[in-house]
Order: structure tokens, then C-alpha cells, then sequence
């Protein structure tokens, strides 16, 4: 039943008379969808009227008017089988059963008499409301409150049962208390009508984060969107990993709804991002997303090592570095060099002379930009001063293998005798660094502790260091100290020492089923050592510097993750990641089975709103020189709610009484769907022969005689939205700059939201059902489409065409040839005029009445001077006309004379005319010639 709202009579339309009156209990009743409502209603009229009795002929109830008047409910397509008149000598009730919320409307009673004139109408009427039932949500961090809660004040305190998950509970109260995160679906329903249950209501889902654009780079807008299935809608909250607090709105970045937008990015910004949906039904934190902004090179930092004065014959390097991402590739120039002088963040120049003095540049790059620094070096030439004080080394460039044993050669010498006095050495030692601005002993320094021998013999100073590594990369120098004043000694600059690991090079071509692997170092290691080989850490027999392989030895099976993990929903993000332990670095190709298209050649496939159509099994290839191996199949199940729900009867002929008859319910869904039949005067209480798809008659009688439909559900949802519809209004042409409007409709529960398209468009135009040009434009023509979504799927218009009508703009006129018309020519004259529909064409020239010619194009053959004048093109179509002119000058050709009279003609130079039997009177500038046809040539 209804519930009223308020009770107050009302009294309808008054004739003349106050005896005609329809009487409506109550104008506002308020009703749950599924029930049934009473409207009571009395009316009463005049028993006599002009000596005539009245009588009542009709009566009916409405909502809708035509052009012939009230609609009766009865009548109604959209009430068929539900609406009964409960009419009883002045009674005038209406009862609706199996309420919608498309029944939601003011209903009024009429009735017509045989009174001359006398119809009435109770108006205004009674507004009926039809609700659903709402789950509303309250609670604490902990426990959640779940209410069962309707805008009607329903009446009669009913009881309410609650579903989880689909299945009832045995709670019959309005409220029910549940745990937060417990990741169960609850709805209810009032007792005795189950089948109408309240949406859904359940914490978020795993959120999915989308970032925009793929590639990111320092200076643009990047956005960063956290989507999660859940009811109450989620609120969100970013986090960037290893910091404590939320991010919030600031000058960096923008948090909208569910969006992180950096406005202009930052290399500071990379990082990990997650975000984190709550209601109050429960919590759930994404997977973590990584930012990796790629930058040009920063200014980069030069240094000089020595970085003291740079003596000629000594060795120095300079060192170059830039923060960048990718990593910048560097070159070094000389002021006025054209040619690089190196490549690599180092150079060296190993015996530096004079002329090496000078500016050099760095140049750092990569593919987002570029940048440079400047470094000046001078060379000072030796000046020779004492002699007797010296360390000489025998190399100033030493290059070993990282793990072995390098010897430094080094010899000294000093004066034996200074100021009368022998000299002695008191004290020696090399290092490598400084401290306190004196160098530290490497016998005490922790970096070489035991790896550290001073191979010292009278004069000799040689240095041995074991166990190299790389970071004993270094300059190292001796220092001696003796006991004469003043008589501390280093030999400087010192050695560079470079200790380098060994690589293995590899070659081959992607076609080849074998790679050469070569033992290289950088250093040029002496006395040609014998290699050895390792297979996956197992000694090999071969000693040799180059190894041939099969390709088949690597890379590593690829391994293929999906995020996220779990169940696939249609329309959520997915990521496929495929990695492969391999050296060098693999590239990966992704392949689906059975489809031709090109494959993606990408480490991750992304998939931004998958669909049904992209299930399937998926695997990837990961490739570098030694060959390709191929991951297993992946199999990527989407999973959606039920769509394009169909019904079929069998036998389709007639349908006879005692037959036996079979309705079959069929839908797409995945996973498979359950099936529930109902009969439009309520719920049809059959089990059907075979599990949820039939419902069978095997006897059908005449009071089984009705409109059945079906509904399909799954774990995903129900009655997704049906196909969409899209209306033009005004109907027929549309004229440019008049008023349309595209009405996308379609029949969905809960209710659609919809975007329009236009085709071969990036952007959506409209996020509402209605698209509205107000003064539409010719540019505007072409083909729409709508798409409906609501939480149970997706479905997309066909699309419609918009041909906007317009009259010619103004034409363009051109003239062939554009140079001096000489008499006797041709001319062509070109007409074109943007119209829809086309336009046809008209010329006219001025002062004439009847046209000259039709089409774009006119031409005259032979022009004379009589030719010349204002020409006008007219194009002209339903929707109206323009036209556009051109004047023309046709010049007379001073060769081809036909005087019909004596004709006097001005000479720039002298002419001879030979006339027979004629006279003609020359003059210096002018000759007049008689009548006829005189031929004429220049002297």
C-alpha cells in the first residue's frame, strides 16, 4: 500500500454550479516501488439540470493529455496491467499495483455527464511519489551502523530484512550493526517484498591509480587518478612513500576529488605514489605507483685534478658531471676546435704541453635537452731550478684489473750535503688524500688497511697495493721529509692509478642463433693473460679471451605480474608486467594468442579500462644479443555484469490453451549469469526446468496470459543499461543558426550518466543526457554519439548525423586569364560559393534583363569591346542567395584593324602600307586610313 503524507479535502474544478465536485483524500501520497497504493477519491454533480437528469457517461483517470485530450490510465502503455478503478456509485478510488518510479506523477479524476458541456476534472490533482529503499551508513572507525531508511514516512511500522552478499540474513530489524573492512555487500528490503532490495552498499574495492601521460617529463602537467569501486562513494588521500603526512593542495600540485594534477612537474617530485579510499564501511590502499620524471641536463659540474698548477709534461684530468634522467652522454671541446677532443665523463690528457692552455667545454646531453660548463686550463712551462731535489716515477698513468696487485715505481733523490750539514732522510711516505692540509699516511689509512707495502731500498720508493678495487682509483704521490730547513719534498703531479673491472663484450645479430663473447678491460692489460670462463658459476674448460654461445643461453624465462591482483572487473585499469633477469638489459614484445595485430613492445602492457574483448591469454618475449625467450601463457579473465539480455519463446507461432510453452532468458555476462522471472502483476514463483535460464508451462492455461520478463545477475550486478537512444529535436532539416538539441536516452537502473562524442573527436563535448547548440553552426555538421555508464556497464549510441542547411555564402569570382582581355581572345569567369545544399549558379551582366549564361563556370569565346562592363554570379539555393562582381575591360588589338570608316591612327615609330589601288597621307605621328580592309606591316 501507499503511506499518506498529509489528509486535508480538496476540492477540485468548479463548474457554475458548487454541486459538480471531485473530492481527493489526500494531494501528496508517498509509496515504496513494488507495493500497491490506493488514491481515494469521491465525487458528486447536480441530479438535475434544465429539467434533464444527470447522468454519468464516463469516467477515467490520467496523467498524460493528447491532442485529443486526457490519456486514460487504463489505456496507458505504461500501466498496462497494473491500474484498477475501484468505482462505486460515487466512489471514484484508483488503485496501481507493483509501483515503479517511473509511476511518479500528479493523477486526476475525470468524468463526463450528459449535461450539455459538463466534464470535470479534480484538479490539481493528488502528486504521487515513488521511492526506493536507501541504505543509509553511520558509524566509528571500528563498527558501522547500516539503516534501512526510506523518504516515505512509512506507515504501519513494517519489518525489514537484510541480505550479505546476496543472501538473507536473519536480522529483521531496520538497523544493523557490522564491522568496518569486512568486505561484504549488504542491502535490505521490507518483509514480504524481497525482491525490491536497496542498492548495494560496501567499502572500496582495491583502487586502481591511472597516470597521465605515459611518458613524464620536467615542466608539464602530470595527473595522477585514484579510482576504486564502493557505495558510499570513496574519499581519497594520496601519500608519496617514506613521507608520513597526506599530501595536500599547494602551490606544487592540485588534489581534486580523486586526482593528483602537478601542474609543472619536478625531478625532485619522482617517487612512489599510493592512494587510499575510505567510507564508512571500510579502507583500502592501492598498489604503488612510480614517478620517474625525465629531465634534460642541469648545469654541469667540471672539476680539475691536480687542482693546483698544472706543471708542462704532467698529467691532468678533468672530470665532468650533470644531474640528468636518462643519463647524459658527454663530449668535451676546445675553444676553437670544430672537432670533440673526447667522449665520457673524464678526459685526460696524459703529457700536457703549452699549448693545451685554453677553455674547454663539457657538453652533456641526452634526448630531453642539453647544457655546458666551461673550464680554463693553463700550462706552465718548466722552469729548472734546483736539480738535486727530485721523485720521479716511471708512469704517471697506471691502469690495473680490479682484485690484483699493482707496483708504482719510484725513485728519489736530494743533495747529500746542504748548508754544511749531511742530509739525512728523517721520514717518507705516499698518500692519496689530505687532511688538516697535510696528506695522510696510506699505512694508516682504513681505506688500505693490510692491503698497503712501501717496497723502500735506499733510493727506491716503490708502492704495492693489493686486492685492488675500484675505489683505489685515485692520484697517488710520495713525500719525503729530511733534516735540512725547508727540506720536505713530493713528487707532483703523481700517479693516476685506474682500477677497472672486466667486462664481457658481446656480438651478434638478432638473426643469428649464436653471440662471440670477448673478455675486454679498459686498461691494456700486459703480458697477454690466459681467461677463464664461468657457465651459471661453474668453472669452464675454455681459456681463451673470446667464448662462442649458443643465442639459446639467455636472457632468463620471463616472468609475467598482473596488478592488480585478483579479480578483473570490465572498465578497471590493469597493468601486465613482464621481467627477465638478463645483462645486457632485455626489450620486451607482448603477444595475445590468436590475434594478428601488431605486438606491443613495451615492459608493461597497460590497459587503461579493459574490456571483455581483451580476454584472452597473453605472453611476452624478452630479447637482447644472446637470444629471446618467451614467458608462459597468462590468462587475463575480464569479468563484467550482465548485458544485452535477451527472450525467447518457443513454439513462436500462437500460443494455444493446454500447450506446452518455453520462455528462455539469455544474457552476456562473465561470470555466467543467474536468472529470475517475473510476471509484470508480480513476482512469478516457478522454478525453471533447467537451472535459472527457462521457465516452463507444461500446460499453459488462459490465466497464465501476461507480459513476463527476465533478470540476469551476478556477483558484478544486474540489468546493466540498455541500448541508447538518440533523439534530434527540432525534428527534420536543421538551418544554420537555429536552436538543436541531441537527447541521449537510455533505460537503465541505477539511473545512466552520459558523454558526448563527436566522431573523429578526442574530447568528450558534454557530460550531460542533453547536448545543446543554441545557434549551431555549419561547422558543426557531422556524427554524434552518445555512451550511457552507470556501476553495472557501458553501452554506446549509433550515431547520428547533423547536416546543417545554409544559403551561399558570398561567392568568389575569378577571371582566366588574369592579364589585359584583348579583343578576340576567350575568357573564362569562375564562380564558387560555399552552400549546403550546393548552389546553382547564375550569370548576368549589368544592364541586361536576361541571364547570360548558367553553372559556375561562363565563358566567352570570341570578346569584342562590346564586352566589357560589370558582370554578377548568382548563387542561389532553398536557403537563400548571395552573388558577387567582377568588371571586365576588353582592350581593342591595334594589329588587326577592320575599320568600316576612315580611321586615324597615332604611330610611335614609322609604318609602311602597302595599299593597292588606295591613297594614303603619311604624316610623322599619325596616318589616315580609308574605309575597307587595308593590310598593314611596320617599316
Amino acid at each position: 500500500m501507499g503511506f499518506p503524507l498529509q489528509k486535508r479535502v480538496f476540492t477540485g474544478v468548479v463548474q457554475g454550479e458548487t454541486d459538480w465536485r471531485v473530492t481527493y483524500s489526500s494531494t501528496q501520497i508517498c509509496a515504496l516501488e513494488g507495493s500497491t497504493v490506493d488514491i481515494p477519491c469521491t465525487y458528486t454533480y447536480p441530479s438535475t439540470m434544465n429539467q434533464q437528469t444527470t447522468e454519468v457517461q464516463s469516467s477515467l483517470w490520467f496523467t498524460k493529455e493528447n491532442y485529443y485530450g486526457p490519456v486514460d490510465l487504463t489505456a496507458d502503455s505504461d500501466y498496462t496491467g497494473r491500474v484498477q478503478y475501484l468505482f462505486h456509485e460515487n466512489d471514484c478510488t484508483l488503485r496501481i499495483i507493483d509501483l515503479r518510479e517511473s509511476d511518479s506523477a500528479e493523477y486526476k479524476f475525470r468524468f463526463t455527464t450528459n449535461q450539455p458541456g459538463a466534464s470535470v476534472s479534480g484538479s490539481p490533482g493528488v502528486t504521487l511519489s515513488v521511492t526506493d529503499l536507501q541504505v543509509q551508513v553511520e558509524g566509528s572507525s571500528t563498527q558501522a551502523e547500516l539503516r534501512c531508511h526510506s523518504s516515505c514516512n512509512v506507515a504501519d511500522n513494517p519489518s525489514y530484512v537484510w541480505f550479505s552478499n546476496g543472501v538473507k540474513m536473519d536480522e529483521e530489524t531496520s538497523s544493523l550493526r557490522v564491522s568496518v573492512n569486512d568486505e561484504n555487500r549488504y542491502s535490505c528490503a521490507v518483509k514480504g517484498r524481497e525482491d525490491y532490495r536497496s542498492p548495494v552498499v560496501y567499502g572500496p574495492k582495491l583502487p586502481s591509480v591511472s597516470v597521465s601521460p605515459a611518458e613524464i617529463v620536467e615542466g608539464t602537467a602530470v595527473t595522477l587518478t585514484c579510482s576504486s569501486e564502493a557505495n558510499p562513494a570513496a574519499n581519497y588521500t594520496w601519500y608519496k612513500e617514506h613521507d608520513d603526512s597526506p599530501k595536500d593542495s599547494g602551490q606544487i600540485f592540485t588534489i581534486t576529488e580523486f586526482t593528483l594534477v602537478f601542474s609543472s612537474i619536478q625531478a625532485s617530485d619522482s617517487g612512489k605514489y599510493y592512494c587510499v579510499a575510505a567510507n564508512r564501511l571500510g579502507t583500502r590502499t592501492s598498489v604503488s605507483t612510480s614517478i620517474d620524471v625525465k629531465y634534460g641536463p642541469k648545469l654541469p659540474s667540471v672539476s680539475v685534478s691536480p687542482s693546483a698548477e698544472i706543471v708542462e709534461g704532467s698529467s691532468v684530468t678533468l672530470t665532468c658531471s650533470s644531474e640528468a634522467n636518462p643519463a647524459a652522454n658527454y663530449t668535451w671541446y676546445k675553444e676553437h676546435d670544430d672537432s670533440p677532443k673526447a667522449s665520457g665523463h673524464i678526459f685526460t690528457i696524459s703529457d700536457t704541453r703549452p699549448e693545451h692552455s685554453g677553455n674547454y667545454y663539457c657538453y652533456a646531453q641526452n634526448r630531453r635537452g642539453r647544457s655546458n660548463s666551461t673550464v680554463h686550463l693553463t700550462v706552465v712551462a718548466v722552469v729548472q731550478g734546483e736539480t738535486d731535489w727530485r721523485v720521479t716515477y716511471s708512469s704517471t698513468q697506471i691502469c690495473a684489473l680490479k682484485g690484483s696487485t699493482v707496483d708504482i715505481p719510484c725513485t728519489y733523490t736530494y743533495p747529500s750535503t746542504m748548508n754544511q750539514q749531511t742530509t739525512e732522510v728523517q721520514s717518507s711516505l705516499w698518500f692519496a688524500k689530505r687532511r688538516n692540509n697535510g696528506p695522510v699516511d696510506l699505512t694508516t689509512d682504513s681505506d688500505y688497511t693490510g692491503r698497503v707495502q712501501y717496497l723502500s731500498h735506499e733510493n727506491d720508493c716503490t708502492l704495492r697495493i693489493t686486492d685492488l678495487r675500484e675505489s683505489d682509483s685515485a692520484e697517488y704521490k710520495f713525500r719525503f721529509t729530511t733534516n735540512q730547513q725547508d727540506g720536505s719534498f713530493t713528487g707532483s703531479p703523481g700517479v693516476t692509478l685506474s682500477v677497472t673491472d672486466l667486462q664481457v663484450q658481446m656480438e651478434g645479430s638478432s638473426s643469428s642463433t649464436y653471440a662471440d663473447l670477448k673478455c675486454h678491460s679498459s686498461c691494456n692489460v700486459a703480458d697477454n693473460p690466459s681467461y677463464v670462463w664461468f657457465s651459471n658459476g661453474v668453472k669452464m674448460f675454455e681459456e681463451t679471451s673470446s667464448l662462442r654461445r649458443s643465442a639459446y643461453d639467455a636472457p632468463q624465462d620471463p616472468a609475467v605480474s598482473v596488478s592488480p591482483p585478483g579479480q578483473i572487473v570490465e572498465n578497471s585499469s590493469v597493468t601486465l608486467t613482464c621481467s627477465s633477469d638478463a645483462n645486457p638489459a632485455a626489450t620486451y614484445t607482448w603477444y595475445k594468442e590468436n590475434v594478428p595485430q601488431p605486438p606491443h613492445t613495451e615492459a608493461q602492457l597497460v590497459f587503461s579500462s579493459i574490456q571483455a574483448s581483451d580476454s584472452g591469454k597473453y605472453n611476452c618475449a624478452a630479447a637482447n644479443r644472446l637470444g629471446t625467450r618467451t614467458s608462459g601463457d597468462t590468462n587475463i579473465d575480464v569479468t563484467y555484469a550482465p548485458k544485452r539480455t535477451s527472450v525467447s519463446v518457443r513454439p513462436s507461432a500462437e500460443i494455444e490453451e493446454r500447450s506446452s510453452v518455453t520462455l528462455t532468458c539469455s544474457s552476456d555476462a562473465n561470470p555466467a549469469a543467474t536468472y529470475t522471472w517475473h510476471k509484470k502483476n508480480g513476482h512469478v514463483e516457478r522454478q525453471p526446468r533447467s537451472p535459472g535460464t527457462q521457465l516452463s508451462f507444461w500446460s499453459i492455461k488462459a490465466s497464465d496470459s501476461g507480459e513476463y520478463y527476465c533478470t540476469a545477475q551476478n556477483q558484478l550486478g544486474r540489468n546493466a543499461p540498455k541500448d541508447s537512444s538518440v533523439s534530434v529535436s527540432p525534428p527534420g532539416q536543421i538551418i544554420e543558426n537555429s536552436s538543436v538539441t541531441l537527447t541521449c536516452s537510455s533505460d537503465a537502473k541505477p539511473a545512466a550518466e552520459y558523454t558526448w562524442y563527436k566522431e573523429r573527436g578526442y574530447q568528450p563535448l558534454s557530460t550531460e543526457a542533453k547536448l545543446v547548440f543554441s545557434s549551431i553552426q555549419a561547422s558543426d555538421s557531422g556524427k554524434y554519439y552518445c555512451a550511457a555508464v552507470n556501476r553495472l556497464g557501458r553501452t554506446t549510441s549509433v550515431s547520428t548525423s547533423i547536416d546543417v542547411k545554409y544559403g551561399p555564402k558570398l561567392p568568389s569570382v575569378s577571371v582566366s586569364p588574369s592579364a589585359e582581355i584583348v579583343e578576340g581572345s576567350s575568357v573564362t569567369l569562375t564562380c564558387s560559393s560555399e552552400a549546403n545544399p550546393p548552389a546553382n549558379y547564375t550569370w548576368i551582366k549589368e544592364h541586361d534583363d536576361s541571364p547570360k549564361a548558367s553553372g559556375h563556370i561562363f565563358t566567352i569565346s570570341n570578346p569584342g569591346p562590346e564586352h566589357s562592363g560589370n558582370y554578377y554570379c548568382e548563387a542561389k539555393n532553398t536557403r537563400g542567395r548571395s552573388n558577387s562582381t567582377v568588371h571586365l575591360t576588353v582592350v581593342a588589338d591595334s594589329l588587326r584593324l577592320h575599320p568600316t570608316e576612315d580611321v586615324l591612327v597615332r604611330l610611335r615609330s614609322p609604318l609602311k602600307f602597302p595599299i593597292l589601288g588606295q591613297r594614303s597621307f603619311w604624316s610623322p605621328s599619325t596616318c589616315l586610313l580609308p574605309a575597307g580592309d587595308p593590310k598593314v606591316s611596320q617599316a
